[in-house]
């Protein structure tokens, strides 16, 4: 025993953050080692608990490095110090067990694995050499497989996996990377992979190592298999055979819309498509999330079903060991370097993650199975980021990598369910100043989505320890996510929900990202397709004088008339057809949109108008460019969501250097009208402009017409802080010419990062609105 000497101080130490289930414990008993300290650590439900005694100089510099210098995945929030009196303890440093207390801590998200275990994974002299669950505390799953908090292994999916004495001694050595590592497993012990046959596959079941071989061979032989990851089924096929890819397109009811891929290194993605350093860098980051890549204009890899009529290709690098195994280590038979890797589900359901489910579900859909029997205790698809040219990275879809990790808010809120809205949906939910997405839902079109909805949100409660007393919802009547917000209000303190406009939150969200407290509102510009206005009609081209308690309309794109509802919004020659009739330009039969619909098509469009019967009005930037995408002849009918207006942008891409001419929209008082644009339009068509000049000079138009009505509101209120939200603004050509030009016009510009600025980042806004209590319903 050490006796207590004036020298000797102790200290308890709060830690608080992304401080479990990655390896903070064994790094502190390092670390306290290394001073010479006594003490010991322990995990809390608030985070992690130190008490440390030793020389003043030693504890300082222990106190300093637990949040200067943190193992790789935690991410300190908050570092606690009291004094206490020393005790004399002896000189070692322990590590304890959990201490149940009440509190929060935060969960990692799932993350890529790490060097040292694809080390271990491709040494055949190593115990986990093809290893398919090789995993430390520096990688590997976190959120999908937690049942409860905190994090130990006995709240998550491996509880049913005892560790054999091997992997035991490893757990339990402080010095080990696998020191309390909840999913640490070895062949010997851990989860299983199989192999379930379709009918007519030519194969047999299989496990093990074998089943790897046999879904390998499968795929090299053009079959789809589903494929089970960290959270959730993956459909597989070779991305270079086009009888492959044409089947997987066709069982999956996926039109047009493109394919993620994945590829098995970085010289495979870089033989279909061009990769920045700042692309490389988040393409191989622990994150492992799809990235939106530029493909190469004559590369002959990739089968042409992959990615239809769009420049950019959805590329991701194996992020587990089965991803990694399934491409082959070497002397493997030759296999697919390039692989589909799409969401395991039909068009318009989740990601399945159960395994009797995935047979029945994916059943037609895949030709075998390749499983394990470890559980996903919550779904997690991939996550979808842009890289700009500047290298900063915009977020389009926030899942597996990000959740759930938490955002700081600006404002405190109190305990609160955002339920976003009904397209993209991801929930929100937060307390004091701190909130959570859960991972990406999708569209809330059936049950199994609500159902799915509805479990996210219990597992969010439960690993966050937060019980919402509101709810938050969109104020559109007719949404699906509306009708369960007010059926989950119904059981809280606040019976009824909180009912924000779409817009309103949009801009909502891009602040809160940005740490603004709201005392000042910005100008906000919220572009996208649907969105429900104050006045009952459809809004989406709007610019807010907006903070978080309220907002004014300063100005909005001016309506035109939305025949058909979804059916128009499929049909984008139909609504070029009524946007020229709301700018009173004829119809004339030489313009490609008037061609594209059939005469008795045409007829009925006429009478629908002139009578207005199955028409809403809509203020929707979103629709005009699809309205655009029409006349300019591109894209006629949607197969899926946005296609008219992906394929603009990629028009307008291809001629943006070559054309730097824009057209002008009617500007006056609190309007921008598109008239005088389709005027100009119609008169280059008839001149012989190509499309991707039509384009261009159309994105450049709609840059120019925001600049000018900011000008306008900011000569109005003195505001200069504009906020750039909404699906539209996932536009790359758009974002960054209106970014440029209001940025050389004197504006500070906050675009979103992290959190999406489509529907995906709706919920956050919802949330902040919502902890200021003055919408109405």
């Amino acid at each position: 025993m050490t006796a207590p000497t004036t020298q000797a101080v102790r200290r308890r130490v709060t830690v608080r953050g992304t401080v479990q289930g990655v390896g903070f414990r064994p790094y502190v008993h390092r670390l306290a080692t290394d001073l010479a300290l006594a003490g010991f650590v322990s995990n809390t439900a608030s985070g992690v608990l130190i008490e440390v005694e030793g020389p003043p100089d030693g504890v300082a510099r222990f106190c300093d490095r637990l949040s200067t210098e943190p193992p790789p995945l935690a991410a300190v929030t908050g570092v606690e110090v009291e004094t206490l009196p020393a005790t004399g303890a002896d000189d070692a440093f322990r590590i304890r067990s959990t201490a149940r207390s009440a509190g929060r801590t935060l969960l990692p998200p799932d993350t890529a694995t790490c060097v040292d275990c694809l080390r271990e994974l491709t040494d055949p002299a190593d115990r986990r050499h093809r290893h398919p669950f090789v995993t430390c505390t520096h990688c590997g799953p976190r959120f999908t497989i937690a049942t409860g908090m905190p994090y130990d292994r006995a709240v998550t999916t491996m509880t049913g996996f005892p560790m054999c004495p091997a992997c035991a001694r490893e757990y339990g050595d402080p010095g080990d990377r696998r020191f309390h590592a909840q999913p640490v497993a070895c062949p010997d012990c851990g989860p299983r992979l199989y192999v379930v046959p379709g009918s007519g596959s030519g194969i047999r079941p299989a496990r093990g190592t074998d089943a790897l071989a046999s879904a390998r061979a499968l795929l090299a032989a053009g079959r789809i298999v589903a494929v089970k990851g960290l959270g959730g089924y993956h459909l597989a096929c070779d991305a270079t055979d086009a009888s492959a890819v044409d089947a997987l397109r066709a069982r999956k009811v996926r039109g047009g819309k493109p394919f993620a891929v994945m590829c098995a290194d970085l010289d495979a993605v870089r033989r279909i498509a061009a990769l920045s350093g700042a692309e490389q860098a988040t393409l191989t980051s622990a994150r492992r999330p799809i990235v939106l890549l530029r493909r190469r204009a004559r590369q002959e890899v990739l089968a042409p079903g992959v990615c239809p009529g769009s420049p950019h290709l959805g590329v991701m690098l194996p992020y587990a060991p089965v991803h990694t195994l399934l491409f082959g280590l070497p002397g493997d038979p030759p296999g697919p370097r390039v692989l589909v890797m799409t969401s395991g589900n039909r068009s318009g359901e989740p990601i399945v993650t159960d395994d009797d489910e995935a047979r029945t579900r994916l059943s037609g859909l895949a030709d075998a199975w390749l499983a394990h029997d470890r559980a996903i205790a919550s779904p997690c698809d991939d996550s979808l980021l842009r890289v700009r040219r500047d290298g900063t990275e915009q977020v389009l879809r926030r899942s597996r990598g990000y959740v759930p990790r938490p955002l700081r808010l600006p404002v405190a809120v109190r305990p609160a369910l955002a339920v976003g809205g009904d397209l993209k949906n991801a929930l929100c939910i937060g307390e004091d100043d701190q909130a959570f997405f859960g991972p990406h839902i999708g569209d809330m079109g059936d049950l199994s989505t609500l159902e799915a909805a509805r479990r996210a949100e219990s597992r969010m409660r439960c690993l966050t320890g937060i019980s919402p007393e509101l709810v938050a919802a969109d104020r559109h009547p007719g949404y699906h996510s509306v009708q369960w917000a007010r059926r989950r209000a119904a059981h809280l303190p606040r019976r009824t929900p909180v009912f924000v406009q779409h817009h309103h939150a949009h801009i909502a969200s891009a602040m809160a990202e940005h740490g603004l407290d709201g005392t000042t509102p910005v100008i906000g510009v919220a572009f996208d397709g649907t969105g429900y206005g104050d006045d009952g009609t459809v809004w989406g081209g709007e610019i807010l004088l907006a903070d978080y308690a309220g907002y004014r309309r300063f100005a909005h794109l001016t309506s035109a008339p939305l025949p058909g509802g979804d059916a128009g919004v499929a049909n984008p020659c139909r609504l070029a057809l009524a946007r020229l009739w709301a700018a009173g330009l004829p119809w004339d039969v030489d313009l490609p949109s008037v061609r594209a619909c059939a005469p008795g098509e045409s007829a009925v469009l006429e009478r629908q108008l002139m009578c207005g019967v199955a028409c809403v009005a809509t203020s929707s930037m979103g629709r005009l460019f699809d309205a655009v995408s029409s006349l300019a002849g591109v894209c006629h009918r949607a197969e899926y969501e946005a296609q008219a207006a992906l394929e603009l942008e990629a028009a307008a891409a291809s001629a943006w250097d070559a054309d730097t001419s824009a057209y002008a929209f009617g500007i006056a008082a609190h309007a921008c009208d598109p008239a005088p644009v389709l005027s100009a339009m119609v008169a280059d068509l008839r001149r012989g402009i190509p499309a991707p000049v039509l384009a261009a000079r159309f994105h450049r138009g709609v840059a120019r017409a925001v600049v000018e009505i900011c000008r306008r509101a900011r000569q109005a209120t003195g505001l200069t802080t504009v906020a750039l939200s909404g699906g539209v603004f996932a536009n790359a050509l758009l974002e960054e010419e209106c970014t440029w030009l209001l940025a050389g016009d004197g504006f500070a510009v906050l675009r979103h990062g992290e959190v999406p600025p489509n529907d995906g980042g709706l919920a956050l806004g919802q949330l902040v609105v919502a902890a200021h209590g003055r919408q109405e319903e």
